[in-house]
């Protein structure tokens, strides 16, 4: 990435008005929720013009949307009682977010129980892509925390995508690399790039975050740009090495993201 024009930022923001909050800070891309992030009722769409509205007025304005789905879907539990209705909840964020235009759905990878064999998880990886109609990329994000997630440590991603490269679907699947997870998940971020995308094959976005807390730490809390624990030249490189649009899901407001925007640019 030569010159900082090409990158393409933005933060995550309240769906009220995403196009707003977009230039209240000067945003090229927006991503929301669509709903309670730790609950299983469907997607609803609080842009007061409706789901058409709000796709026409994104376009028009040049800003790309992105949807992150509820934090707790979770398809590769061997839990029916979770499962089942993760993928539910799942399919209707696909379709929601695809009737916002969105250019992805990202999910976190989920994880499976102690006792599980995590080939049981790598499998409900690849069943849950077959039962789900990818209207739009689905982008798998690494987490940071849990001895037994499917996306946390780089060998059990490369379980999940030797599965489901297996599954009717996997065309429209992507990753999405989150800084502050893998940090904070025990993945040196110099060369975290790399790795990815040798298991991948690609990055679509990248989650920008400083980390409060300490490497391998399995904490997952957002700090703002050179106020957390991540050396600042390793986390600029990650963006610049990945190419990606960057997502900064750091906190605060306009103000506070458009800090974030500079600070990186800055070091681009």
């Amino acid at each position: 990435m030569s010159a900082t024009t090409s990158l393409r930022i933005g933060a995550h923001v309240d769906q009220t008005d995403p196009v707003a909050e977009a230039e209240a800070r000067g945003a090229d891309l927006v991503q929301i929720f669509l709903g309670d992030p730790q609950g299983y009722k469907g997607p609803e769409v609080r842009y007061a013009d409706g789901a058409d509205a709000l796709r026409e007025r994104l376009a028009a304005a040049g800003v790309d949307l992105y949807v992150h789905a509820p934090y707790i879907i979770n398809v590769a539990t061997t839990n029916n009682r979770i499962r089942i209705p993760s993928r539910k909840l799942l399919q209707q964020h696909v379709d929601a977010a695809a009737a916002l235009g969105a250019k992805g759905l990202i999910v976190h990878g989920g994880h499976v129980n102690k006792a599980d064999d995590p080939a049981q998880g790598f499998d409900n990886w690849r069943k849950a892509i077959e039962a789900t109609d990818l209207k739009l990329p689905l982008l798998i994000e690494n987490t940071a925390g849990g001895d037994n997630a499917m996306t946390r440590y780089l060998e059990r991603i490369e379980g999940v995508w030797a599965a489901i490269s297996q599954a009717d679907g996997f065309d429209n699947v992507g990753f999405c690399l989150d800084t502050c997870h893998a940090h904070a998940g025990g993945n040196g971020l110099a060369d975290v790039v790399d790795r990815v995308r040798a298991i991948t094959g690609r990055i679509d976005l990248v989650h920008a975050n400083d980390s409060r807390d300490a490497f391998d730490s399995g904490a997952d809390r957002h700090a703002n740009f050179g106020a957390g624990q991540i050396d600042p030249d390793a986390l600029a490189a990650v963006v610049r090495q990945a190419g990606a649009p960057v997502v900064c899901e750091t906190p605060g407001g306009p103000d506070e993201h458009r800090a974030d925007f500079a600070w990186l640019r800055e070091r681009l």
